[in-house]
């Protein structure tokens, strides 16, 4: 599941951002506990807990003292927010970089998207 590309802690959090857009994680649902969390993918409990301390940060995650954490009510329009804002940068500026390296027009990129819509 983990890989070297980032840190543990980042990749479980991104891992929980993922579930929460694509809706496998609800609003206000209980996520696992930072011990079941380490248990099921043999880490240290400190390593999910950096984890889940960033997305309590973030406004993804809320504790209920005693029961445990759970997804804050607008974590999936906070989280497609961020994603919406750096989309162009990171995948649309790219994307026409490399279409003009290899030369397809922006014309046949527009004709493609708008086959996909249909």
């Amino acid at each position: 599941m983990f890989d070297d590309r980032s840190p543990i802690y980042l990749q479980i959090a991104d891992q929980i951002k993922n579930d929460i857009v694509s809706g496998a994680l609800a609003e206000d649902e209980q996520v696992m506990s930072t011990n079941q969390y380490a248990a099921f993918y043999r880490i240290n409990p400190a390593t999910a807990a950096k984890g889940f301390a960033q997305l309590v940060d973030e406004g993804v995650l809320y504790k209920k003292r005693g029961i445990g954490m759970f997804v804050s009510p607008n974590a999936r329009e906070l989280l497609r927010s961020g994603r919406r804002a750096s989309f162009f940068a990171e995948v649309v500026d790219p994307m026409i970089a490399e279409a003009r390296a290899v030369g397809v027009p922006l014309r046949e990129i527009v004709e493609h998207i708008q086959k996909e819509e249909q």
